[in-house]
């Protein structure tokens, strides 16, 4: 069954405060989301692989480690496009490809328009990056495409989600674990998240 790991670091929910206020601007707003990502993604990768290997210091050889499952990042377009760069910061060789959906706004179902995965997997694990986890739509269809692809391992990484939400994506996809700095109360009629922080897209790119 999948996990769910909500944050509970003093500084995701300090930093997520600031980004829910309305009063943030699109520069800090993608600063923060860059900030908070790095913080999350520290969580989300404690379970990856490393080997065994040396490194020459100063002084002499000491013993170390290396990653050694290569890692691909899936930001859902254009909102999961700010998460990247935290990641990158944390981990530079991961390999990023990009999912465009987009929410019929009539039905609230998910819609794909882009895809850029090569033909074949060339990573281990893949993280799917949303800042949020609304309806549950657009993860639950990002997954189903990455599965038809090959991939193996897959989590989701997202910064506020809703109990609908994860509902659907951990009923669709029990073996997908879900990492997130909070979980709001409920949906709106809309399919928007309560509180939440408005939509995330338009707020980093101002959009809005």
């Amino acid at each position: 069954m999948a996990q769910v790991y909500v944050s509970d670091h003093p500084l995701v929910k300090h930093k997520l405060t600031l980004l829910r206020n309305k009063e943030t601007d699109p520069k800090k707003f993608r600063e923060l989301i860059r900030e908070i990502t790095i913080l999350l993604a520290y969580e989300a990768t404690s379970d990856l692989e490393v080997a065994a290997t040396t490194v020459e210091t100063p002084l002499q050889t000491a013993p170390g480690f290396k990653l050694k499952e290569p890692i691909g990042l899936i930001p859902i377009l254009r909102a999961g496009l700010g998460m990247v760069e935290g990641i990158w910061e944390m981990i530079p060789s991961a390999e990023v490809w990009h999912i465009g959906l987009f929410r019929d706004e009539q039905t609230l179902r998910p819609v794909a328009y882009y895809n850029r995965l090569p033909v074949d997997p060339t990573v281990s694990v893949c993280l799917i990056l949303d800042p949020m986890l609304a309806t549950g739509g657009s993860a639950v269809k990002t997954v189903e495409i990455l599965k038809t692809w090959g991939a193996n391992r897959i989590k989701f990484m997202g910064l506020i989600a809703a109990p609908e939400g994860i509902a659907h994506l951990t009923t669709q996809h029990p073996d997908v674990d879900v990492y997130v700095a909070a979980v709001d109360t409920c949906l709106n009629e809309h399919g928007y998240i309560l509180p939440g922080l408005g939509d995330a897209g338009d707020r980093q790119f101002g959009t809005g």
